[in-house]
């Protein structure tokens, strides 16, 4: 088995259970301005940010954007009216507060750092992520947090990671790994950076793309098998 020293990690939907943040925010965020958050109006939220969070990996639209026209669009397919900076700033403190662990995620870490270096790559926004792992139980597991909003770079462009292996001072590319739940973020830029991948598929999906990681895994106890 390969011997790796650094392990490069995703964090939403690889560590943080994403989706359960997002309906925790939306709650919050809506109630706060004396709405409810309906299992429509989550739905309809997630496909817009997803969507849009597609556009920001090809670099066709920037974050601060994002972060008002996710709900400019859910809003107007909802019918309703408010004003979408003042909704944005509440959802993301809620957000900062939803640090939601997937099962098997602190096991993992703690694994991972008996025998690796460690550190986080996202794309995520500063505000949310800092929060998030700031008040949780991994936080001492990872030796770096990088985001794509502070690198001045994101996933899958090359400059997210020359910017997390100056700061870690390590530069063997046959020495490290990307871990992550995107084909099209964490593997496509594993890959495209000369590194090997290990795609975590808890939704068990189809690759129905051209993009092959090196290793795929179903379960997060499963990635103990491979490093």
């Amino acid at each position: 088995m390969k011997r790796y020293e650094l392990v490069f990690m995703d964090a939403d939907e690889t560590i943080f259970d994403f989706g359960k943040a997002e309906a925790f925010a939306l709650a919050g965020a809506f109630e706060q301005f004396g709405l409810e958050a309906t299992s429509d109006i989550v739905r309809d939220y997630d496909e817009i940010n997803k969507g849009l969070w597609k556009k920001f990996e090809r670099g066709e639209t920037d974050q601060a954007t994002l972060k008002i026209e996710r709900f400019r669009l859910l809003f107007q397919k909802v019918g309703v009216y408010l004003d979408e900076g003042l909704f944005s700033d509440a959802y993301l403190d809620w957000l900062g507060k939803g640090g939601f662990l997937l099962d098997g995620a602190e096991e993992l870490c703690e694994y991972l750092a008996g025998k690796y270096r460690l550190a986080i790559v996202t794309n995520g926004i500063k505000k949310v992520q800092r929060s998030r792992f700031d008040n949780s139980p991994i936080r001492r597991y990872f030796e770096s947090i990088v985001i794509s909003e502070e690198a001045g770079s994101s996933k899958p462009s090359a400059g997210i990671f020359d910017y997390a292996c100056s700061s870690l001072g390590f530069h063997d590319k046959s020495g490290m790994i990307m871990v992550g739940d995107s084909l099209s973020s964490d593997v496509a830029g594993g890959a495209n950076y000369g590194m090997d991948t290990c795609w975590v598929n808890l939704s068990e999906a189809v690759n129905n793309t051209d993009i092959a990681p090196t290793y795929e895994v179903r379960r997060l106890k499963d990635i103990m098998k491979i490093l």
